[in-house]
C-alpha cells in the first residue's frame, strides 16, 4: 500500500505536471513543430475502455444508444462525446500531451497512412486480453468482446498501410515509438466477478491473463518495438460498483484508510505481482528492449488516501448516476433517472465504473514524473524536454524493486 507524502512534498508535486504542457506551448510559441521535439514520434496504445479513446464507435455500430456515445460523457473538456468513458481526457491522453504528441487516434477512425501520423490506439471499450473461447471453454459467457489477439490483428495490418509489402520499412518506426501495453485484463475479471462467478474461480484466470500480456509484448518486441509501457491494474475495491455490489455489513471487510473493499484491492495487488514477476522474465530475455512497468495501482492509491491534495472531496463516489456511491442498480450514466454532480472534478469516478478526468489526471502525473514508473519514463529517452521539465525525485522512487 501507498503511503501519503508530507503536505509540502504534495505541493511540490502539485507544480511539475502542468510543467510538460507549459513546455510544449513554449515550443509552440517559439513557432516549434511541437511534434518535431516530441519524446517519441508515435505512440501505439493497446486496452480496454480505460485507454479507448473512440474506437467503440465503430466496432459497435449498432450500439448507437449507448450512453458513452452521448452526453454528459466528455462534457468537462471536449464538450462532447468522444467514444471515451470519461467527463474528459483520460492518462493516454494527458501521457500524449506530456509527450509532445496529439491526442492518440482511434485505428478504427482513420483510413490513409497520413491519419497515423502520430501513432494508433487500439483499444476498445469492454476488451479483454483473453479470447472469449477461455471463458466458453470453462462455462463462461461473456459474449463477444474485442480481445488482445483482435488488437494486434489491426496493428499487424496497420504495419500493412504503413509499411506496404515491406515490414522492414517499418524498423525505425517501430524502435522509435512508444508502445502502451494495457491497461487490460480488468474485463476478464469484472464480467465474471459482476455474474457472481465465485472469486476463488475468478482469481485462478490471473496468470492466463498475465501470459496473455507477455505474449503480446513478446510479439511487440519481435516486430521492432524498443519502449514498452505495461500498465497494472487499479485497485479495483475503490470502484464504486464494485463498492455497492459487494456491500458489507463486516468491518473487516474494508480497509480502514480508503473505505475499499479489502479482498477486491488484495485481488489487483495479486495481478499485479504476477505481471511484474513477468515483466523481470521479459527484460532479462530481451535486454536491449525498455520496458516500464505503471504502477496504476499505487498511483490511484495515493489519490484514495489523500484525496485532498488532488482536489477531490469524494474519491468513492461517483459523479454521474446517483445512489449510494454515486451508483444506481435502475440507472446509469446517460439512462434511466439519472443525475450529474456540479463539479466532476471533485469526484474519484466518472460513472461509477470508469475514473473521471481529475482521477486520470492524478495517475497520469504520478506515472509521467517517474514516481510510479519503473524504470522513469523520464530516464528512458535523452530528447525529451517535457519530461526533463517534469524530473524524477529518488523521494518518490517506486516501492517494488523491478
Amino acid at each position: 500500500m501507498a503511503s501519503s507524502a508530507s503536505g509540502s512534498a504534495g505541493g511540490a508535486r502539485g507544480l511539475l505536471f502542468p510543467l510538460a504542457a507549459a513546455a510544449v506551448l513554449a515550443l509552440v510559441l517559439a513557432g516549434a513543430d511541437p511534434a518535431a521535439a516530441a519524446c517519441y514520434p508515435r505512440v501505439f496504445s493497446f486496452g480496454d475502455s480505460l485507454a479507448d479513446t473512440g474506437n467503440y464507435r465503430f466496432v459497435y455500430v449498432n450500439d448507437s444508444l449507448n450512453p458513452v456515445l452521448w452526453p454528459p460523457y466528455g462534457k468537462t473538456f471536449f464538450g462532447r462525446a468522444t467514444g471515451r468513458f470519461c467527463n474528459g481526457r483520460i492518462v493516454l491522453d494527458f501521457v500524449a500531451e506530456a509527450l509532445g504528441l496529439p491526442f492518440v487516434r482511434p485505428y478504427l477512425s482513420g483510413r490513409s497512412a497520413e491519419d497515423f501520423a502520430f501513432g494508433a490506439n487500439f483499444a476498445v471499450g469492454g476488451a479483454t486480453a483473453l479470447s472469449p473461447d477461455f471463458f466458453r471453454d470453462r462455462g463462461i459467457d461473456i459474449g463477444d468482446p474485442v480481445h488482445l489477439d483482435m488488437e494486434m490483428e489491426w496493428f499487424r495490418e496497420l504495419l500493412d498501410l504503413l509499411c506496404p509489402g515491406d515490414l522492414s520499412a517499418c524498423s525505425d518506426m517501430m524502435n522509435q515509438s512508444l508502445f502502451l501495453v494495457g491497461e487490460i485484463g480488468g474485463n476478464d475479471y469484472n464480467l465474471p466477478l459482476w455474474s457472481r462467478l465465485p472469486y476463488k474461480k475468478v482469481r485462478t484466470f490471473t496468470p492466463s491473463v498475465v501470459a496473455k500480456i507477455s505474449s503480446t509484448i513478446t510479439e511487440l518486441i519481435g516486430l521492432g518495438a524498443k519502449t514498452l509501457m505495461v500498465p497494472g491494474n487499479l485497485p479495483i475495491g475503490c470502484i464504486p460498483s464494485y463498492l455497492l455490489t459487494f456491500k458489507s455489513n463486516k468491518k473487516e471487510d474494508y480497509e480502514p484508510d480508503t473505505g475499499c473493499i479489502r479482498w477486491l484491492n488484495d485481488f489487483s495487488r495479486y495481478h499485479n505481482k504476477l505481471l511484474m514477476k513477468e515483466i523481470r522474465k521479459l527484460r532479462k530475455r530481451h535486454p536491449d528492449v525498455t520496458i516500464i512497468y505503471a504502477d496504476n495501482y499505487r498511483a490511484a492509491m495515493d489519490i484514495f488516501l489523500s484525496p485532498k491534495r488532488y482536489g477531490i472531496e469524494y474519491p468513492l463516489v461517483a459523479c454521474c448516476s446517483g445512489g449510494l456511491f454515486g451508483v444506481s442498480a435502475t440507472a446509469g450514466c446517460g439512462y434511466g433517472d439519472y443525475k450529474v454532480c456540479d463539479n466532476p472534478e471533485k469526484y474519484g469516478s466518472w460513472d461509477g465504473i470508469h475514473p473521471s478526468e481529475a482521477t486520470y489526471k492524478a495517475i497520469a502525473r504520478g506515472l509521467l514524473e517517474g514516481t510510479y514508473t519503473q524504470p522513469p519514463i523520464s530516464t528512458t529517452t535523452s530528447s525529451c524536454p517535457q519530461l526533463v521539465e517534469l524530473g524524477y525525485s529518488a523521494e518518490y522512487k517506486a516501492l517494488y524493486d523491478l
